[in-house]
């Protein structure tokens, strides 16, 4: 990496979830859902920054980034990418810089798939890089890359809700014929575990995988894809919860 661009992941989380209100900050592992994502990335941590919200319920999350040391920004509760790119912009994010997008409901995020995304994008033949393209991984595990000058962008000339909600599908639906779009792939489909956190359901399916882990937090992708396949009952516990759809 060139010494003058830096890597900036920026995590959104608000307390008003429509399925789930105050998911992210339900107990797990001694810690919250939020602190798990955190605590997962740690080797990124001064890199870290949550994007939350202005609208009157973010003061728990500001405690929490307050007490664990990580930067935060309030912004628009449903204008996700100006908040997005405001987070970026108020931390001095500059056009080569990378971005990194991560939520804040995934608390088994895995900090090695993040390393291979960056190095996918650093090759330089890519616009944008992200392991849910063509998905391997599972859901709840996924990584976008992409620099802060396309994230301007996108902020400027998105226009639609979905658009703005969800951050970056101006770059995968709306324009993708104009990027270069780089899928970062496992060697096996696991595409079929659900690790996200969206309904009661999952909740009880990640904690049922921290259980397993003695709530131990430091493992990497392939021990927990050996674990759920030693465990196949813990697919089954959200197995119904369907994927908001993007659009």
């Amino acid at each position: 990496m060139q010494s003058n661009i830096r890597v900036i992941i920026i995590i959104q989380a608000r307390m008003t979830s429509t399925r789930l209100p105050g998911k992210i900050l339900l107990p797990l592992c001694d810690r919250t859902v939020l602190g798990v994502v955190i605590d997962r990335l740690k080797q990124y941590k001064d890199n870290v920054i949550v994007a939350t919200t202005d609208d009157g319920t973010e003061a728990p999350i500001i405690d929490l980034c307050k007490r664990n040391n990580i930067r935060y920004y309030q912004g628009s509760t449903d204008d996700v990418l100006e908040r997005y790119y405001l987070s970026a912009k108020n931390f001095h994010a500059k056009g080569t810089d990378i971005i990194i997008r991560i939520t804040s409901d995934c608390p088994l995020i895995d900090a090695g798939l993040l390393d291979k995304c960056i190095d996918m994008y650093q090759s330089g033949q890519y616009d944008y890089v992200s392991n849910r393209l063509n998905r391997t991984v599972p859901v709840g595990l996924d990584v976008e890359v992409f620099n802060f000058k396309l994230l301007e962008y996108i902020h400027k000339n998105a226009k639609e809700d979905y658009e703005r909600e969800h951050v970056t599908p101006y770059i995968y639906l709306t324009e993708k014929e104009n990027y270069n779009l780089g899928s970062c792939e496992e060697s096996i489909d696991n595409s079929q575990y659900r690790l996200t956190l969206d309904e009661s359901s999952d909740y009880e399916a990640i904690k049922e995988v921290y259980k397993k882990f003695n709530n131990k937090i430091d493992f990497d992708y392939d021990e927990l894809i050996e674990l759920l396949e030693r465990n196949p009952y813990i697919k089954e516990i959200n197995y119904s919860v369907s994927q908001k759809q993007i659009r």
